[in-house]
């Protein structure tokens, strides 16, 4: 079961290795007015796309069947693709270096370049490339991870990067605080947890699925399944477009027609 947090008056919050999750819709409605008075995720208000909406341009690599209920704790969505398998501490200048926090992603030529960079920053070691040289989309559509995925600044480029390159989830052991936040309130990348180690189990290229619903991964190159911890309440955020978005879709703020 998801665990309801409620949210410090203070928008600029730290990176922990442990996940905090936006769940009830008193957290969801304080963190909308947090938002909304500070710079926090400002550039990405007027972003506010469903996922039905970006599964055909930001996700082309992802299939996506988004339910048409959203009282459930879980969507049930299916997102089906190439895995890319990261390890421990991927921090936001490894998914997406200060140098291109300059790109505005509210401006879609800048939200599909901000998206090119991807995880450019990760080390050498990882000699497959995350996005092919000259494309702006990567053909791997799920992310697998370890540890504390997401530390390092609270910047909220990194998730709207993921998803701009055309990540539908993330996989990770844990999360830091601040990613699994952004990644709700944007609605750019579904941040899942798994209930095991599963990026040592997986390799980069594997063809994967991921079933909301019974909060499962199946690796179809191996053969094995992996329990996910449930999304939670933060599904229908995320489905919705992100937290504005979903402010409006509830009535919890004035629609633009309004």
């Amino acid at each position: 079961m998801a665990v309801s947090v409620s949210l410090s008056q203070n928008p600029s919050f730290t990176s922990t290795r442990r996940t905090s999750y936006l769940t009830s819709p008193a957290s969801i409605s304080q963190f909308i007015k947090i938002s909304s008075s500070s710079n926090l995720l400002k550039p990405l208000m007027n972003r506010t796309l469903s996922l039905t909406q970006r599964s055909a341009s930001v996700f082309p690599r992802a299939t996506a069947s988004p339910s048409s209920s959203t009282s459930s704790a879980t969507s049930s969505t299916t997102f089906h693709g190439l895995c890319y398998v990261v390890r421990d501490n991927i921090d936001t200048d490894q998914i997406i270096p200060a140098e291109y926090l300059t790109l505005v992603p509210s401006k879609s030529d800048e939200y599909e370049k901000l998206g090119s960079y991807a995880l450019i920053g990760l080390p050498s070691s990882y000699t497959t490339r995350f996005i092919e040289p000259n494309e702006t989309k990567t053909k791997y559509s799920i992310v697998i991870a370890g540890d504390n995925f997401g530390c390092g600044s609270s910047r909220e480029h990194a998730p709207v990067a993921l998803g701009a390159s055309g990540v539908a989830a993330v996989v990770a052991e844990s999360y830091a605080r601040i990613f699994f936040r952004n990644s709700v309130a944007t609605g750019e990348v579904y941040p899942l947890e798994s209930e095991g180690r599963i990026c040592d189990e997986c390799k980069t290229g594997d063809v994967v699925t991921i079933e909301l619903d019974d909060s499962l991964l199946i690796n179809h190159t191996t053969g094995k399944e992996y329990k996910l911890k449930p999304i939670g309440d933060a599904g229908p955020v995320i489905e919705a477009g992100g937290i504005f978005a979903y402010a409006r879709k509830t009535g919890m703020i004035p629609s633009r027609s309004a």
